[in-house]
């Protein structure tokens, strides 16, 4: 049972100990908004798999720089599925949605989601450049080349260079999750600026935490399965994980009284 927190009065109400299977219930409430508008969903889905696919087309002969962009996918992740907020939210109020409402929503917070995305895309900047340093101070064979990367990371050739580009990659992660989980889904829902959204989902992860590692295991997991399958499977994994995102901040915060 959850149980809501004391919280100071100009922020919303943050729930605190939610169960470790609360994320199992996200992604399938997730699943079952994706079934309802499949069309919707998977459109929104499908311009992930292009956008990996023009990434990866772009940097084919500069595996750093398609390594950076594919696994930025989870830092810019979280607005890239406003949309899918917006279905899951219309669906819980039983109004009608159509393509276009998800296209224009972001004009009900315009100046907090801007604000946001901006910290988002420079975040998603200093993440290459810090993707790229790694790759020049712990890759031991000069630049990787395409046809050698994947077969050096599987013999462990390069140890030292995976725990760099891991511990680095875990910190951004780490943050961008931690100020991101429900801030955009809060944005969306209430009148509310950046910084409050922000701090907002830092103290739902810290009260929540062994619960919200659970979670942002599955994301990996979700992402990880979708870029593996190259790409594709990014038309379903983001989907359902931009509708169960909208679950775990109805779950996370308090309506209001």
């Amino acid at each position: 049972m959850a149980h809501a927190a004391p919280t100071p009065l100009l922020f919303p109400e943050v729930r605190y100990g939610l169960s470790l299977f609360a994320p199992f219930s996200w992604l399938s409430r997730g699943l079952s908004d994706l079934k309802q508008s499949p069309g919707s969903s998977m459109l929104h889905g499908l311009c992930f798999t292009v956008l990996g696919w023009l990434l990866m087309g772009t940097f084919r002969q500069a595996v750093e720089f398609a390594t950076a962009a594919a696994t930025g996918f989870m830092l810019i992740g979280p607005f890239s599925a406003l949309g899918l907020y917006e279905l899951s939210r219309r669906r819980e109020k039983k109004l009608p949605c159509t393509l276009m409402d998800t296209v224009v929503i972001w004009r009900s917070s315009a100046g907090s989601i801007g604000v946001y995305s901006l910290l988002l895309i420079l975040t998603y900047l200093l993440w290459g450049r810090a993707s790229m340093a790694v790759f020049s101070l712990f890759y031991s064979e000069g630049m990787p080349t395409t046809t050698h990367f994947l077969h050096q990371l599987g013999g462990l050739e390069n140890l030292n260079f995976l725990i760099a580009y891991g511990t680095v990659g875990a910190f951004f992660a780490a943050v961008v999750f931690a100020c991101s989980v429900i801030s955009i889904p809060l944005m969306l829902d209430r009148d509310v600026d950046t910084v409050t959204a922000m701090l907002t989902s830092c103290f739902a992860v810290i009260r929540n935490l062994p619960t919200m590692l659970v979670w942002s295991l599955l994301i990996v997991a979700m992402v990880v399965i979708g870029i593996g399958t190259a790409y594709v499977g990014l038309i379903i994994t983001m989907p359902i994980l931009g509708h169960a995102s909208w679950h775990a901040y109805r779950d996370l915060i308090n309506s209001p009284k």
